[in-house]
């Protein structure tokens, strides 16, 4: 018997926000919530998702499986499996590419899902000074922590800041695009045109109601704030 067919069933989204705007105070978890409560309200009486798979790309040490972490909070069945998952801006999409690898004839139903917060991007301490603070914090004797206090790793005080860049090339996301635009010949003309297009479509659809039935208020924030139909005042274009 061949492998059944797969399915997609459209979700629902929280409102798009600009970064330290309207859902400001909502970290990943709390905005993965409310979508996957909607989602999993519009399962039958007694039904669950037989896993569910859901990711996010900026760290959090408050958790390290946030699929797990919205499972609980959102009032799933803690039986539920769940996995966490990342690919850059299309974690979302892959979420539901691996769910459909994995669905069988004893696994009908995936719940997926990505999600980004980035105005609650959290800011730790460097590795080495966070080594020797849990060295520390772990020591045995009054002797052990004067030791350590003497060999205080001076040089990696400090906090860590994430950043956009990849760790193994130091480059941002931006940057290995313009990488990919030489090498591919793609003008910054023709790049400029597609994306204020998309932009206007983005409008004329949220003026037509299409996003009506897709986004779900948060936090009372109903509507995306992001595209808007009027130009940016020139002081702020880059």
């Amino acid at each position: 018997m061949g492998k059944p067919d797969t399915w997609l069933v459209a979700g629902v989204r929280s409102p798009f926000a600009r970064v330290d705007g309207a859902l400001r105070a909502l970290d990943a978890v709390a905005l993965s919530v409310p979508v996957a409560k909607a989602m999993a309200g519009q399962l039958a009486a007694g039904d669950r998702p037989d896993f569910v798979v859901w990711g996010t790309v900026a760290p959090n040490l408050g958790w390290s499986n946030i699929a797990r972490e919205l499972v609980i909070d959102a009032g799933i069945d803690p039986a539920t499996p769940a996995f966490s998952t990342v690919l850059a801006c299309s974690t979302s999409m892959v979420a539901v590419f691996e769910a459909a690898g994995m669905l069988e004839d004893d696994m009908a139903l995936a719940l997926c899902g990505g999600v980004e917060s980035m105005s609650r991007v959290q800011i730790g301490l460097k590795q080495g000074f966070s080594d020797w603070l849990r060295r520390f914090t772990q020591a045995r004797s009054f002797g052990n922590r004067i030791d350590l206090l003497a060999a205080f790793p001076w040089k990696d005080f400090g906090l860590h800041v994430p950043s956009v860049a990849n760790r193994a090339t130091g480059k941002s996301m931006g940057e290995h695009t313009e990488e990919m635009v030489k090498r591919w010949k793609i003008a910054r003309a023709d790049q400029d045109r597609i994306a204020l297009q998309s932009h206007q479509r983005a409008v004329k659809a949220m003026a037509a109601g299409f996003f009506d039935d897709l986004v779900i208020p948060v936090d009372g924030v109903a509507r995306d704030g992001i595209p808007r139909a009027t130009a940016p005042p020139r002081s702020s274009r880059a």
